[in-house]
């Protein structure tokens, strides 16, 4: 994703969420940046220094780096409920991380919750609220598997929001049976609108070997390349701490703006990574952006 700037002083930024459009002549990359320790706490207190980026294997050097900055910035996210048949006997604990994960959101930040088997819905809108809605409950697990097209479709509710900060928490077995979209154009979507995915296998809980091996692959491509997270627990208290600790990580994260090594407007997308001075660390970012064409 390219995003498109307007510094309205020398420390204002604005974003437009449609890369397809040039609007202003300051065209950054915005990185939204992750940054764990070996027990998987975030590590605050780093500064520019302490990171390289690189765009296409070149190192991006400092002096086109934008902005830098550490945000503890209100959230918009959509939690994705996978409510297909293969979830049946899973749907309760998926349901229960889900509250875990809404009950540690902070007063500014918002999440919707679709669900999604043979088609997309929403079950409870953009809220700050605690608990899931009382449709949520009466739920069935039921029909083919759409996880494709439902990340498009909340990639395309996020759009919208004004929050830099976006996110979409997937609870799935991960193996896709009915979606128009492919994968591919799932990962585009979110990555178009600068949205990490928080992929949970919800498959990590039965005794089907090859199939969750399958499932993993699947959540964990659209986790890694978009920034997010990957989750695999056996459920239980495992499961709901990975979701409470998904929502803190969510609020803390750094963003470094720059301008693009390439300027070709070609459409295409161009590779990226982040990398500390600290080998100890693990950095989590997005791993593209698409120039505009044109």
């Amino acid at each position: 994703m390219l995003v498109i700037a307007t510094f309205a002083s020398p420390t204002t930024l604005r974003s437009q969420q449609d890369d397809d459009v040039i609007r202003t002549n300051t065209e950054l990359v915005v990185l939204n940046v992750t940054v764990t320790d070996e027990g998987g706490q975030y590590v605050p207190g780093l500064r520019l220094s302490d990171f390289t980026i690189f765009e296409d294997g070149k190192q991006v050097p400092i002096e086109i780096i934008s902005s830098f900055s550490v945000h503890e910035s209100p959230f918009a996210s959509v939690v994705l409920l996978d409510t297909s048949g293969s979830m049946e006997s899973r749907l309760s604990l998926a349901r229960s991380a889900a509250i875990r994960f809404l009950d540690r959101l902070r007063d500014e930040d918002v999440a919707a919750v679709y669900k999604f088997d043979s088609k997309v819905e929403q079950v409870q809108e953009f809220s700050g609220g605690r608990d899931l809605a009382p449709m949520a409950y009466g739920v069935k697990a039921t029909g083919m598997t759409t996880l494709n097209d439902a990340i498009v479709d909340a990639a395309k509710a996020l759009a919208s929001r004004p929050e830099k900060r976006k996110a979409i928490v997937v609870l799935s077995d991960g193996l896709d049976t009915f979606s128009k979209a492919s994968a591919d154009k799932a990962i585009e979507s979110a990555l178009a609108i600068g949205a990490s995915i928080y992929a949970v296998d919800m498959s990590a809980t039965d005794g089907n070997a090859s199939r969750n091996q399958q499932s993993a692959a699947v959540l964990r491509g659209f986790a890694e390349k978009s920034g997010g997270r990957f989750v695999a627990t056996p459920g239980g208290p495992a499961l709901r701490d990975a979701f409470a600790s998904i929502a803190d990580e969510l609020g803390h994260q750094y963003t470094i703006a720059f301008r693009p090594l390439n300027e070709k407007r070609d459409g295409k997308w161009h590779k990226l990574d982040v990398k500390t001075s600290r080998s100890d660390l693990l950095v989590r970012s997005r791993k593209a952006y698409r120039v505009p064409k044109g």
